[in-house]
C-alpha cells in the first residue's frame, strides 16, 4: 500500500487538479493553502448561481458543513447533484454532525447524494450513520475514539457502498470489505483549528486523480499524518505546527511516505 500512496502523490504532482471546495468559514484559507502545498489547485466557489458550473471543470468536490447555513446548503445540493450529472467524487465532511438537529439533518440529506467518501471523527460519524439521537459531540470535537467505531464504521461503509473514513489518534478508512490503519500524526495536531477539514481537503486532491476512493482516502490522511508527524518535531506549540505543517506537504516525497508510513491493513 505505501508504493501506491507514493504513486498517487506523483500523479497529483503531475496533474495538478482543480479541486472545488464548498468549505466552512473558519477553515476557508487554511484548506486551500494546503491544496496548494500537496499540489492541488483550490476553487472556493459558494455562490448558488455557479457551483453547479464549476463542479463541471474540477476534479472533485469538497463539502465541509462546519459553518452549515440555509443558503450554504442550498449551494452544496446543487454542487453535489452536479457532481452526479457529471460523474465527479466528491467528500463529505459532516462537521459536528450530531450537535445539532438541524445539523444532522442537513448533513444527511447531503449524504443521500452519495459521497465517495465521508470522513469525519468517531462522534461524528456515529451521529451520521445512527438513529441514536443521544450520540452527540462535543461541538466539531469527538467523545468517540476512532478505535470505538470500528466495527459500526465497517458495517456502514458496506450497507452505504462507500468509503468511510474516521479519524483520530489512529485513523481507519474502510469500504466495508478492505480496512487500513494508520498510526502517524502527533497529539499536537488536535490544538490546530481545520487539521480535519485539512485532511478532508487533501482526500478530494487525491480523488481527482485516483478511481480508487478507498486508496485515494487513505493517501490524503497519510500524506497530512505523516506531515504533521514531521511538522511536530522541535515544535514549541500550535502556532508554529500550523506554519510548519504545510512545509512538509510541500516537501513530501514518494520516498518520505514509503520510509515513515506505519500503515496496515486487514
Amino acid at each position: 500500500m505505501k508504493s501506491i500512496i507514493a504513486g498517487h502523490l506523483n500523479q497529483l504532482w503531475e496533474a495538478q487538479p482543480l479541486v472545488h471546495s464548498i468549505t466552512n468559514l473558519v477553515v476557508m484559507n487554511t484548506t486551500a493553502n494546503a491544496l496548494l502545498a500537496i499540489g492541488a489547485s483550490p476553487i472556493m466557489a459558494h455562490a448558488k448561481e455557479e457551483v453547479a458550473d464549476m463542479v463541471a471543470i474540477t476534479g472533485s468536490l469538497v463539502i465541509n458543513t462546519g459553518t452549515i447555513a440555509s443558503d450554504q446548503l442550498e449551494s452544496m445540493i446543487l454542487a453535489v447533484e452536479a457532481a452526479k450529472e457529471h460523474g465527479k467524487p466528491w467528500v463529505l465532511d459532516p462537521v459536528g454532525a450530531g450537535a445539532t438537529p438541524y445539523r444532522l439533518a442537513s448533513n444527511r440529506e447531503l449524504l443521500n447524494y452519495q459521497p465517495s467518501v465521508v470522513r469525519g471523527n468517531g462522534s461524528e460519524i456515529a451521529a451520521l450513520f445512527t438513529d441514536n439521537s443521544e450520540r452527540r459531540g462535543k461541538g466539531a470535537d469527538s467523545t468517540d475514539s476512532s478505535d470505538s467505531t470500528l466495527q459500526f464504521l465497517q458495517e456502514k461503509a458496506a450497507e452505504h457502498n462507500m468509503v468511510i473514513a474516521v479519524t483520530g489518534a489512529t485513523d481507519y478508512i474502510t469500504d466495508g470489505q478492505q480496512l487500513v490503519k494508520l498510526e502517524n500524526g502527533h497529539p499536537m495536531m488536535a490544538k490546530v483549528t481545520g487539521t480535519g477539514c485539512t485532511a478532508t481537503a487533501l482526500i478530494g486532491a487525491f480523488l481527482a486523480v485516483c478511481s480508487q476512493p478507498l486508496e485515494a482516502a487513505t493517501a490524503g490522511l497519510a500524506c497530512l499524518g505523516l506531515a504533521g508527524e514531521q511538522a511536530s518535531k522541535a515544535c514549541p506549540g500550535p502556532g508554529s505546527l500550523q506554519l510548519r505543517l504545510l512545509d512538509e506537504l510541500y516537501q513530501l516525497s514518494q520516498d518520505h511516505l514509503i520510509k515513515g508510513l506505519k500503515i496496515s491493513t486487514d
